[in-house]
């Protein structure tokens, strides 16, 4: 199916499933243990072997010699595993290292070897026995030092650099300017489930059960590596304990499990061990941001930069840090540029909100230090630079932007009135009490998405496509699609997902797999509709599905009578056509936030949260509000804890575990409360809706940045906003 034009009316506006707050189906299965997650496949997998990952003692340089005597020798031990007796191995297309590191080492804790065993205890001790003789040379580790060397970011200038009318010469002449550098630290995903792979070879056809966002990508992408026909690998993920991007790509521990049952001729499980993860996968890169704005003495913009340094690996790719001063806020006069620093560091790669996450955490500071300048409300600053229109090219309008009703719904709801403007003046006992607020904004993707949907012969429906869940609800939307497009309860239909062997769908990443997946389980179900009314003998064209029963001309058939003799099947893909050229399409909200500051102390507590959000129909806003406060959790983490330090002597991230890496805990969160509009885009898919996980995300540091800074008159600019930045400019405690 082609999706070229808006949407119009359709079986999906019926909302008798789609829209309403539903449980989430995979749910019993979870609180139970029965979910079976890539390490559990002990049915599928009997008589496992496990593996132990061994990662680089340095962060660059070669490895002179391994020494795996000792370790073969060890109890239990079956092989050891590494780029010796590997064989040829291809890089993927999604990696920018090599998955097995040596001779060269392109950064610390890359996998050198697999130490494979009986028992995950004696691969483990083996794994101590194992000596690597490194010939380490000097790297670049750290980001500010490497600014002046960072070249563009990407070959194609357009998407580096962005320029409209005369930046300098109206921010020179501008009555008001802001102009002020802001940085973010590098950040791990931290998800709960590790990296992990149980690999089963058949001859020379290889199923590997992985945690893995994109089934389609990791498919191609080990075949690649190893020099195999696609079909020949099948990858099945039905469940993964989170992801944040951090699994959107093949990893290491995927490959060394594959490797390693090949070499000892049975299953193999690998899980990366937690100390690893931080090195040896990808994390969000740090930033440094140089913002400077330029506005009439009423707050317009008339001017407005946007510069953002990060770094990767050569062949890496930046944080894309501007995308959203380039969309969001009016200005006749601007310039974004990204540059990218070569850094000897881990893979930076995408993490929740990639870009936006980042770039709002100082945008939206920017703005609150703009409007202290003109002695405006933040709110009102954001209002007054709204725009209907793609501020880089005027041609180009919003399918919907409902910008402003967020800012004046959250303000009202929140009770944004009662902030005192000037910081420092609100106290209650021990705790100075301030507001904060920030924009949201993610830009609204979609990628091609298949699904296949069965009637069954007892009347059910089934539905297979390789999306993965990756604990946002997809299974449910997903069911809920089919259930509305067919006209049955959603009790009566099953979702199997995460299996290479069902159609490709669009898969887990950038805000784009709900919205696109559930578009290609309606096309699929609209070719069902097609088959199950000539099965019937009705027009296809008038039939109606509802109640379970499907009417026509005057007719009224059960739905289960076109599958009595045969399962009656429908499979389709979404595939959409150039409207993102003509509409821009984003996903908008704001954030509100209230904080306590100790006195005496400096120490912070989050009291309240609110999210507005717009972004389209909400199919299920029950797990769409999940997705929402498990974002604004993580944007509290951003604000005040999370930071990857990087020693840059050594070239690696110190507090590679979760005792030295902080993400928040249920203490650490108050009460959150969410809004959804109600709206749709039909400009975006037959759904009708956009992506919302990632928007919670974006602007949620920047919102507690700024409650900090009323509650205490400190402004960091450095994040995380810990004790020792805050202290020194603390009020006089009395």
């Amino acid at each position: 199916m082609k999706f070229t034009t808006p949407a119009t009316t359709n079986p999906i506006d019926r909302l008798q499933v789609i829209g309403k707050p539903t449980d989430r189906i995979d749910g019993p299965f979870k609180t139970t243990g029965t979910a079976p997650y890539a390490y559990e496949q002990h049915k599928v997998a009997p008589n496992a072997a496990y593996g132990w990952v061994v990662g680089a003692g340095i962060a660059k340089g070669t490895i002179r010699r391994i020494d795996t005597r000792a370790a073969r020798a060890a109890p239990g031990v079956l092989a050891v595993i590494t780029h010796e007796n590997a064989g040829k191995l291809v890089k993927g297309k999604y990696n920018t290292a090599h998955l097995l590191g040596g001779p060269e080492i392109q950064h610390y804790h890359q996998a050198v070897a697999l130490i494979v065993a009986e028992t995950f205890e004696q691969a483990r001790a083996a794994a101590a026995l194992l000596h690597v003789e490194y010939a380490p040379v000097n790297g670049v580790y750290d980001l500010e030092a490497a600014m002046n060397a960072a070249g563009p970011a990407s070959k194609d200038k357009a998407k580096s650099t962005t320029k409209v009318g005369n930046f300098e010469a109206a921010f020179a002449s501008a009555p008001v300017k802001l102009d002020a550098t802001y940085k973010t630290p590098d950040q791990t995903h931290a998800m709960m489930e590790p990296h992990a792979s149980t690999a089963v070879w058949q001859g020379d056809t290889l199923t590997l059960y992985t945690a893995n966002q994109m089934i389609n990508w990791g498919k191609k992408d080990m075949a690649r590596t190893l020099g195999i026909p696609e079909e020949n690998v099948r990858l099945v993920s039905p469940y993964i304990g989170g992801g944040f991007g951090g699994k959107l790509f093949l990893r290491s521990e995927a490959l060394l499990a594959t490797l390693g049952a090949k070499a000892v001729g049975r299953p193999v499980k690998v899980t990366l061990q937690r100390a690893l993860m931080m090195n040896n996968t990808t994390h969000r890169p740090a930033t440094i941001q140089h913002i400077r704005i330029g506005a009439t003495r009423e707050g317009r913009i008339t001017a407005i930069a946007h510069e953002s340094w990060s770094g990767d690996l050569p062949d890496g790719g930046p944080e894309t840090a501007v995308n959203q001063t380039r969309l969001l806020y009016a200005g006749p006069n601007r310039f974004t540029q990204m540059r990218l620093a070569v850094l000897d560091l881990a893979e930076g790669n995408a993490m929740r909100a990639p870009g936006e996450a980042p770039g709002m955490m100082a945008l939206e500071i920017a703005m609150d230090e703009l409007a202290e300048k003109l002695q405006m409300d933040p709110v009102t600053l954001r209002v007054v630079n709204d725009t209907t229109v793609d501020p880089e090219k005027p041609g180009r309008r919003f399918s919907q932007r409902r910008f402003v009703d967020t800012l004046r719904l959250g303000a009202g709801r929140f009770g944004w009135n009662r902030r005192n403007p000037k910081p420092g003046q609100v106290r209650d006992g021990r705790w100075l009490v301030g507001y904060g607020m920030a924009a949201a904004f993610r830009n609204n993707l979609v990628m091609k998405s298949a699904a296949r949907v069965r009637l069954e012969r007892d009347g059910t429906v089934t539905v297979e496509t390789d999306m993965t869940d990756i604990g946002t609800g997809t299974y449910t939307i997903v069911g809920q699609t089919a259930a509305e497009m067919l006209g049955v309860p959603l009790s009566r239909v099953t979702v199997r997902l995460g299996d290479s062997a069902y159609p490709v769908s669009a898969g887990s990443g950038g805000q784009w797999g709900g919205n696109s997946s559930t578009a290609g389980v309606y096309a699929a179900c609209v070719k069902l509709r097609e088959n199950v009314a000539k099965k019937l003998g009705l027009d296809p064209a008038q039939a109606d599905f509802s109640g379970g029963m499907v009417r026509a001309g005057g007719k009224a058939l059960p739905l289960e009578q076109a599958s009595r003799e045969a399962d009656v099947i429908g499979e389709d893909t979404m595939e959409y056509g150039d409207l993102d050229k003509t509409y821009q399409q984003s996903t908008f909200g704001a954030h509100f936030v209230e904080v306590a500051v100790d006195a005496a102390t400096a120490e912070v507590r989050v009291r309240r949260m609110l999210a507005v959000c717009a972004a389209g129909r909400i199919l299920n806003p029950k797990s769409a509000r999940s997705q929402v406060i498990g974002a604004m959790t993580m944007g509290v983490g951003a604000a005040l804890m999370e930071d990857l330090v990087v020693d840059k002597r050594a070239g690696f991230f110190v507090n590679h575990d979760l005792a030295g890496y902080e993400v928040p805990v249920h203490a650490d969160i108050p009460h959150q409360e969410v809004i959804f509009l109600d709206e749709t885009d039909p400009v975006s898919s037959p759904m009708k809706a956009k992506g919302v996980g990632e928007l919670g995300i974006c602007g949620v540091a920047a919102a507690v940045a700024n409650a900090i800074y009323n509650a205490t008159g400190v402004r960091v600019r450095d994040y995380p906003v810990t004790l020792d930045k805050l202290l020194p400019g603390m009020p006089r405690y009395a």
